[in-house]
């Protein structure tokens, strides 16, 4: 409990996003004031926040999972059915098979086809909860989010999504550096 001379203050937490509340307190004496501050936490990378809000967000699924699964019984089965989950927020319109507009890469009217999440989208939050799963304590040999399933999955969503809008998805090729000499040995690199 606090003294009358004391005061509370809130202030909300750093960081993109963040609902954390931090206490501060502030003693005051008759003499003079003096203020006790907590330093604040070093400022997280976009990468790590998007990292830390992902698994959060990925326990949360499992708590509220019918029954809730504990984090080290989790398996690639309920990686798949997160996936799946999130697709009801995706923003990017995938054409059915029969769609007039499947197949084609500008859409010119409505459609009723369902909105998902992109491939590149799952492809990075894949990346994201792979490595918070073993930053977290979790066993390299049983993350659930680097098994051969997972690559399956987003493989076939990367496909199928590229079919639907028409888009041809094609492997960058890596640049070789090949040297040549000409007639006065220079050497030119070329790709």
């Amino acid at each position: 409990m606090m003294s009358s001379s004391e005061q509370r203050r809130e202030v909300g937490g750093e960081g993109e996003g963040s609902s954390s509340t931090t206490a501060i307190t502030l003693a005051q004496s008759d003499d003079h004031h003096h203020h006790h501050q907590l330093s604040p936490p070093p400022q997280l990378s976009r990468y790590e926040s998007q990292k830390r809000r992902d698994w959060n967000t990925f326990g949360q699924y499992l708590k509220n999972h019918k029954p809730p699964v504990p984090l080290p019984q989790c398996n690639y089965n309920h990686v798949l059915d997160f996936l799946r989950y999130l697709d009801q927020f995706g923003k990017t319109k995938v054409h059915l098979n029969g769609c007039v507009f499947f197949g084609q890469v500008e859409q010119v009217g409505p459609c009723t086809c369902p909105l998902k999440q992109a491939w590149g989208s799952l492809d990075a939050l894949i990346g994201r909860l792979r490595a918070a799963y073993e930053e977290n304590g979790g066993l390299q040999e049983t993350n659930p989010f680097a098994n051969s399933a997972i690559r399956i999955h987003l493989r076939e969503v990367r496909d199928s999504q590229a079919k639907a809008r028409g888009i041809p998805y094609k492997k960058k090729k890596k640049k070789r550096k090949i040297q040549i000499n000409s007639s006065n040995n220079n050497e030119v690199n070329s790709s």
